[in-house]
């Protein structure tokens, strides 16, 4: 067996990646390429580093005496762990960016492209337990658009939302919508709000829920037939002039 083929056997017997060979025994991920695919070869002290990590004779790493690659099998193995990596790059690029780049597994791996799907993923589009870009999907997104557990942009959905509109559990922005919402105008459970705020619990300048507080307040379990859409959109129309037109709309849509 050629040295490359070795090379490439022992360190997945071992469950190393190319990046952790590299770094056990003081070389570059690159490096450790380059010597599997046969364009270079170790240099002396390199070849008697790989020797002794992976417990073997310089003949038989060179392939000038055959050995059973399981009995190569360093001691010290326990701490490391099984590769599990896949990466896809498109050959198109745009301004030396890939069109898709696709690179997942178990550790950080990061993906950047105009569309990304990485553990840590940066694009136009990127999905990723940590999502970077204009539309962003993961655990942790960011972007104009984000969608995650925890999301911060310009339109953001999650367990947590930050952002011009948010909608989620906890969301917080311009408009926030959500179990706890606060925002300038909220509308949720628990609406908190610097004009109007809309929920079970309301406060703003303008509050209308089951409980409210606010300089203007419209009680909705109050007896009679008191007020009516009217007559929020008037006091809304005086008082908060300002308000953009489609908050209005929506506002009137659900009272």
């Amino acid at each position: 067996m050629e040295f490359q083929n070795k090379l490439i056997a022992l360190r997945k017997q071992n469950g190393m990646s190319q990046e952790e060979l590299g770094n056990a025994i003081g070389v570059s991920r690159q490096t450790v390429s380059k010597w599997e695919m046969g364009q270079t070869t170790p240099e002396v002290n390199k070849l008697i580093e790989l020797t002794k990590l992976f417990q073997i004779s310089s003949d038989e790493l060179l392939g000038l005496k055959s050995e059973n690659i399981e009995r190569s099998t360093p001691q010290s193995s326990c701490n490391m762990r099984p590769e599990i990596h896949y990466e896809y790059k498109t050959k198109r690029k745009i301004k030396g960016i890939p069109m898709v780049h696709v690179n997942i597994g178990v550790g950080f791996y990061k993906a950047k492209g105009i569309i990304a799907i990485g553990n840590i993923a940066t694009g136009v589009v990127a999905i990723g337990v940590i999502a970077k870009g204009i539309i962003a999907i993961g655990s942790l997104a960011i972007g104009i658009f984000a969608l995650g557990a925890l999301a911060l942009g310009l339109a953001a959905v999650a367990g947590v939302a930050v952002g011009g509109i948010a909608i989620g559990g906890i969301a917080i922005g311009y408009l926030a919508i959500g179990g706890v919402a606060v925002g300038v105008y909220a509308l949720g459970g628990y609406a908190m709000a610097m004009n109007i705020g809309v929920g079970g619990y309301a406060s703003g300048k303008i509050a209308i829920g089951d409980q409210v507080k606010g300089i203007h307040t419209f009680l909705i379990k109050q007896q009679g037939n008191v007020w009516n859409q009217n007559d929020v959109l008037a006091c809304i129309s005086s008082n908060l002039p300002r308000t953009p037109k489609w908050i209005v709309n929506l506002f009137k849509t659900i009272l």
